[in-house]
């Protein structure tokens, strides 16, 4: 007579704490994070392309004419010299209200043959028109477009590449809590339901012939 085991016992996967839907909840959470941070690469990515509008520059001296209004800040930009020559530069600003110009920071913007640097962000109270005249001791070139430039996108690219990283990282966590919680929660059924070995115990098995005990 031979000893034999009855199979493992088994848990249904649906008792086991905490839920299968922790895995959606980690792949939701991964994917959402990466869209979210291509998402904003190419938005930044193409604002910056279009940042400033080199094809309506204006000369030293010139007055332009604006529509702005503040929930949509602008920036004067700058065209550098070839030269490297720098001059002096003024600019201000008329129009409704009490518009102002400030300092806009480092940053640059870049064509294929062309370097930008901000020269003023422009303040302006409540949407209306506003004239803007720039001067300088030499020829310069001005244009009008957003803030930021090149060195602002570089802060957001560094956004974008870190939430799919997040993503991914935190997705790793839940998915390994999950499943490092429920095989102790497997092990405490077991042990609640067959004892603490996790099965039941080897039963003899009849060899061929044997049986009871005859009289």
């Amino acid at each position: 007579m031979s000893m034999q085991p009855f199979p493992s016992p088994q848990i249904p996967a649906n008792e086991l704490r905490p839920g299968r839907h922790w895995y959606a909840t980690a792949a939701a959470i991964t994917v959402v994070l990466i869209v979210l941070g291509i998402a904003i690469g190419v938005y930044r990515f193409t604002n910056t392309i279009n940042a400033v509008d080199t094809d309506n520059q204006f000369a030293n001296g010139d007055t332009v004419t604006l529509r702005l209004e503040p929930e949509h800040e602008k920036a004067i930009w700058l065209k550098d010299e070839v030269q490297g020559t720098w001059f002096d530069q003024a600019c201000g600003i008329t129009g409704p209200g009490d518009p102002g110009l400030t300092d806009p920071g480092i940053d640059v913007f870049l064509t294929r043959n062309e370097t930008w640097n901000p020269l003023y962000t422009i303040d302006v109270p409540r949407a209306g028109d506003y004239k803007v005249t720039c001067t300088s001791q030499g020829p310069s070139r001005y244009a009008i477009g957003d803030p930021g430039g090149f060195v602002t996108f570089g802060g957001w690219l560094m956004l974008a590449l870190l939430l799919p990283m997040l993503g991914v990282s935190v997705g790793a966590a839940v998915v390994l809590v999950t499943a490092f919680r429920r095989r102790g929660h497997r092990k405490r059924l077991l042990a609640e339901r067959y004892g603490s070995g996790g099965s039941h115990p080897a039963q003899p098995a009849l060899s061929p012939g044997a049986g009871p005990d005859r009289q």
